[in-house]
């Protein structure tokens, strides 16, 4: 189902091999020296993988989020739409009626009040039109936001960005290991408390 792989998504890049020709401006990029970590954590989640043993080499991150300027302009130079702005394939979804099938994304929804927080919808709602130019609906703007962190991309949206500004996204060890700067055997990356 579409849904699943349309959640927002932090876009980071990593570093291509100095030698490669941009077609983008690169951001600053952090060196993170290789090493060996405990990946994983079933404390909180038990879904998530048995904590093992994982080793990264040296690699370097870029400081911040791929931002909404520099997804734009992938944009304007490739002319790529991203997943939720691609009309669904009515096939794709017997039975569902097809003012339903309209280009969308899941936008964070606060609640109101007290819920049970395992259940999904009471955190998330598809709203049709949200998408990186209106992250939370058509009658939303990234206007004055350009240094702002892109969202409302999914993992094959990021993966062409990447591949465009000439890097690649991080593994998710690359990814765990960098953003829990040295601490381990923590429930979260900033540490065990569930507010940072």
């Amino acid at each position: 189902m579409r849904c699943a792989s349309i959640l927002s998504l932090s876009v980071f890049l990593v570093a291509p091999p100095v030698s490669f020709s941009y077609a983008a401006e690169l951001p600053e990029f952090v060196e993170i020296s290789g090493g060996t970590f405990l990946m994983g954590e079933d404390r909180i989640y038990q879904e998530e993988t048995k904590i093992h043993q994982v080793s990264v080499s040296s690699f370097a991150i870029s400081r911040t989020e791929v931002t909404n300027a520099q997804f734009r302009k992938f944009v304007e130079e490739t002319g790529y739409v991203t997943s939720v702005e691609k009309p669904l394939d009515p096939a794709d979804y017997p039975g569902v009626p097809t003012d339903l099938l309209q280009p969308g994304s899941m936008v964070f929804a606060q609640p109101a009040g007290a819920v049970d927080m395992g259940d999904i919808r009471n955190w998330w709602r598809y709203i049709a039109g949200a998408n990186w130019q209106h992250p939370t609906g058509p009658e939303s703007s990234i206007d004055g936001l350009d240094d702002h962190p892109v969202t409302q991309v999914s993992i094959e949206d990021a993966r062409a960005y990447a591949k465009w500004a000439g890097g690649r996204l991080p593994t998710e060890a690359e990814w765990e290991f960098a953003a829990r700067g040295g601490l381990s055997r923590k429930a979260y990356v900033w540490g065990d408390t569930y507010d940072p």
